[in-house]
């Protein structure tokens, strides 16, 4: 395994230390992995002995999502959370030499946790992030110990009314349908996709909206991010893989659900009690990017779930 340090040991410490765990186990390090053409960013903690927890983000995020969940279980679990390619920090190839699809995230995900030699691992999905793990978990079942979904669908009757003018372009994937999405990879966009449902927008950091709507208008995003728009269509095709997967393995499952989120609805995430009927969903009154304002809540709820089933 090899990585490069980027900003040193700089990061949030806990208040408490458990059982033996030294300080600088707490603190979030900041690495790149390189994984062919793209050199994955990346934020790590905790013991690397200790049972890891796989952080994947979507969108309108990056690993900076996770920012205030890490330190909540670094003194237990190692925790790391990658930028995805297109997002972030992750340095990546220009359209044309990356296939920027579900299936190629997916592909440089799984090597850089091969390279990271994470051989199981509890996965935290949200977004973007969820098909990106559910095919992680299609192609190695084992290496997956546990599962928490913070709206992160693998259901049909989980998409809302958000996806029609994305579901337009899926059937017709024209250029008039392409230019009437780019309203989509915009600061307008992220910042109504950080308060849209939410009832108290104080609770939402603006740096949060500022870091995203500076990433997404770099030069050639907004192509990117259409790419993986007209490809996310290839995920709701492998839905019923996806499901199979949950009824076959039965991976204890938490999911975490902002209930006012106009993309991902609650019914998604009710849907999972079909394939594991053990699985645990909790709504919270808030939006699309629900850590940002139930940090606290849904960090205690991860932390009881992993501290039960993973070990």
């Amino acid at each position: 395994m090899s990585s490069n340090s980027l900003i040193g040991a700089a990061g949030p410490v806990a208040m408490v230390l458990s059982g033996g765990v030294e300080a600088a186990d707490l603190q979030v390090r900041h690495r790149f992995e390189q994984v062919g053409d793209v050199k994955v960013f990346y934020r790590e903690a905790g013991d690397r002995n200790a049972p890891t927890v796989l952080l994947l983000h979507g969108y309108a995020a990056s690993s900076f999502m996770y920012r205030n969940l890490i330190p909540m279980l670094a003194d237990r679990y190692h925790v790391i959370a990658p930028d995805l390619p297109g997002f972030g920090f992750t340095e990546a190839p220009p359209r044309g030499q990356y296939a920027y699809t579900f299936d190629q995230l997916a592909a440089t995900i799984g090597r850089f946790t091969e390279q990271l030699e994470l051989e199981r691992y509890a996965m935290q999905v949200f977004d973007y992030g969820a098909p990106v793990g559910w095919r992680l978990a299609l192609a190695h079942p084992f290496r997956v110990s546990a599962i928490i979904s913070q709206n992160g669908n693998a259901y049909e009757e989980g998409l809302g009314q958000g996806w029609a003018p994305i579901q337009r372009y899926w059937k017709e994937p024209s250029q008039a349908n392409r230019d009437a999405l780019r309203e989509f990879a915009t600061p307008a966009s992220i910042t109504w996709q950080y308060l849209e449902g939410v009832p108290d927008r104080t609770l939402v950091a603006p740096d949060a909206i500022a870091l995203e709507s500076f990433l997404v208008s770099r030069p050639g995003n907004a192509e990117v991010q259409l790419d993986l728009l007209l490809d996310y269509a290839s995920n709701v095709e492998k839905y019923p893989e996806f499901q199979a997967y949950f009824r076959e393995h039965q991976p204890p499952l938490l999911a975490v659900w902002g209930k006012n989120d106009p993309f991902f609805l609650p019914a998604g995430a009710e849907a999972w009690k079909r394939d594991i009927p053990g699985a645990d969903v909790r709504f919270y009154d808030t939006g699309h990017l629900a850590l940002e304002t139930h940090g606290t809540e849904i960090g205690a709820a991860i932390r009881a779930f992993l501290d039960e089933n993973v070990k």
